[in-house]
């Protein structure tokens, strides 16, 4: 009977656990989506990774109108890539979101990472991207860097005594 009390006590840890990391992943994602929006007077180009696909989308926010979108569970690549979870599909979803972006005639656009760190199939999707003509720059103006003061002169100043005393000349 205490077996199953204490598994029981276990399994509400890992599910207490699992909502915490899902509260700090939602804030995580929420935080990037408003420093963007924010920030940048540009669409939104948002990823959403799954373990078999990767999905881009490019928002406009004003409007709330998706502009382009591409992802491995098109027609177009799925048949060409088989397996989407993977960076080399994500290479093929960046370059294609990057032609319809360019046919939509859109350039610049600011780049929502969500939740994701920049690294894997997102840092891959964004380099493909990048590389295929889209402007992915932020639009914020880079502070000027303050200027630099000259160093203050110390007012001790050394005398050429050792320790206070006179050396004796012979």
């Amino acid at each position: 009977m205490s077996v199953g009390n204490s598994s029981f006590a276990q399994r509400g840890t890992a599910v207490k656990h699992e909502k915490v990391n899902q509260l700090q992943r939602r804030r995580r994602r929420q935080r990037v989506r408003n420093r963007v929006k924010r920030d940048s007077v540009r669409p939104r180009m948002s990823v959403f990774r799954s373990l078999k696909h990767i999905y881009v989308q490019i928002i406009d926010d004003e409007n709330g109108k998706t502009l382009a979108s591409a992802s491995t569970a098109d027609k177009e690549l799925r048949g060409a890539l088989g397996y989407g979870g993977n960076c080399r599909a994500a290479e093929a979803v960046g370059k294609a979101i990057a032609e319809r972006a360019l046919a939509a005639g859109i350039q610049q656009v600011a780049f929502d990472r969500r939740e994701y760190r920049y690294h894997g199939r997102v840092a891959a999707l964004v380099d493909a991207a990048r590389d295929a003509g889209l402007d992915l720059g932020a639009k914020r103006a880079e502070p000027e860097p303050p200027p630099k003061e000259e160093p203050k002169k110390s007012k001790k100043q050394k005398s050429s005594t050792n320790r206070g005393l006179t050396k004796a000349v012979e």
